[in-house]
């Protein structure tokens, strides 16, 4: 795949009719048969909406996922209700206009928090039914969107330490679960494969702890990859501050970051939220090997309102001091709809975006 100008993060906005078959679906009106006949059209009706916006690599918008990394959780057998409520003080750690919202989203699409309650196992691919679909009716190539796995999530004492000795050896398994996956998706046709992460820009615990912190994720995700990478195949890692209904988890620029996790990360692009003074300035980007392609997430998919073009165009040029111009590329900066019931745009605000998109990226690079 030639490189990639006009990118995008996975997600996209649900059409209504598939909204209404997930929450039918929840409350048993629906058959699991009935719910794959309205996500297998919805997925079509998106990529035909990307197919016209003039997009190069593909996805499914990640419909048959109720939330961005869902795909592991629904693919394991062995985990089960923690009793804790994940909710507490939840609206306070996000920010945005209403976080009432958030907290109603996440309730909707995760009302437990879910901990290895016995030895875990795979019931299915992790994303091996969005592979298959995508393999068959994809108009171009296709990406595929994965979290790293986090052992500490399903980690719960006197009740997972009865089934692994430590957080590590439940870590090396979900390891090894991906690197499973991931080497059949490049044998399913996959030539894009990208890591959504979230613990480069948010600090998850003790501040003191940070850099160690950063170090254990660029550790965990080359884990993921290293040694399956091919000709052919791309690697992306997108840092994430968080994106529930248009609300985020954090501010603050990729300095901390920066040296550690672009010079150590093993993936060949980096898909970075750039779209408000959130994520600070451009100068990090110095520490980015050269080889590497960034993607600067300066459209965002929080607000309708659209971008200006020059503003757009101005802040590629300013970011190209530090990033030779043939190394960068656009994207929005992060899905539409990482929770399934998407973010406050409306169907037409997502294809204008995509439009200034594709336009934007062939007036930069042709």
């Amino acid at each position: 795949m030639a490189t990639l100008r006009a990118d995008h993060v996975g997600s996209f906005l649900r059409p209504p009719e598939l909204l209404d078959a997930r929450r039918s679906y929840a409350q048993g009106l629906l058959s699991n048969e009935q719910l794959t006949e309205i996500e297998d059209a919805s997925i079509l009706k998106i990529l035909e909406v990307q197919r016209d916006a003039g997009l190069e690599v593909f996805s499914d918008g990640e419909y048959r996922r109720g939330i961005y990394s869902g795909a592991l959780t629904e693919a394991l057998e062995g985990l089960v209700p923690s009793g804790d409520s994940q909710f507490t003080n939840l609206a306070s750690a996000w920010h945005g206009p209403d976080t009432n919202l958030v907290v109603e989203a996440l309730e909707e699409v995760r009302p437990q928090h879910l901990v290895a309650g016995s030895q875990l196992a795979q019931k299915r691919r992790i994303a091996g039914q969005e592979a298959a679909f995508l393999k068959q009716h994809a108009p171009g190539p296709w990406k595929m969107t994965l979290t790293p796995p986090q052992g500490g999530q399903f980690w719960k004492p006197g009740v997972s330490d009865q089934y692994y000795a430590s957080v590590q050896e439940l870590q090396a398994q979900l390891t090894q679960m991906y690197r499973d996956e991931i080497g059949a998706l490049i044998d399913d046709g996959a030539s894009y494969i990208q890591l959504d992460s979230l613990g480069y820009v948010i600090s998850f615990g003790n501040p003191g702890n940070r850099e160690q912190a950063i170090r254990t994720n660029v550790a965990s995700d080359n884990a993921l990859i290293d040694g399956l990478k091919q000709e052919g195949v791309t690697f992306g890692l997108h840092m994430c501050r968080g994106n529930n209904r248009g609300h985020w988890l954090a501010a603050g620029g990729y300095n901390e970051a920066a040296e550690t996790a672009f010079s150590g990360l093993h993936v060949d692009r980096f898909l970075l939220e750039y779209d408000t003074e959130r994520a600070g300035g451009f100068e990090p980007l110095r520490f980015v090997p050269k080889d590497k392609v960034v993607a600067l997430g300066l459209i965002s998919t929080k607000v309708p309102e659209l971008e200006s073009q020059d503003d757009l165009l101005r802040r590629i040029d300013e970011a190209s001091k530090f990033v030779p111009i043939e190394n960068l590329a656009l994207t929005p900066q992060c899905g539409f709809a990482s929770i399934f019931q998407g973010n406050p745009l409306s169907w037409d605000d997502q294809r204008r975006k995509l439009d200034l998109l594709v336009s934007t990226a062939k007036k930069v690079w042709g």
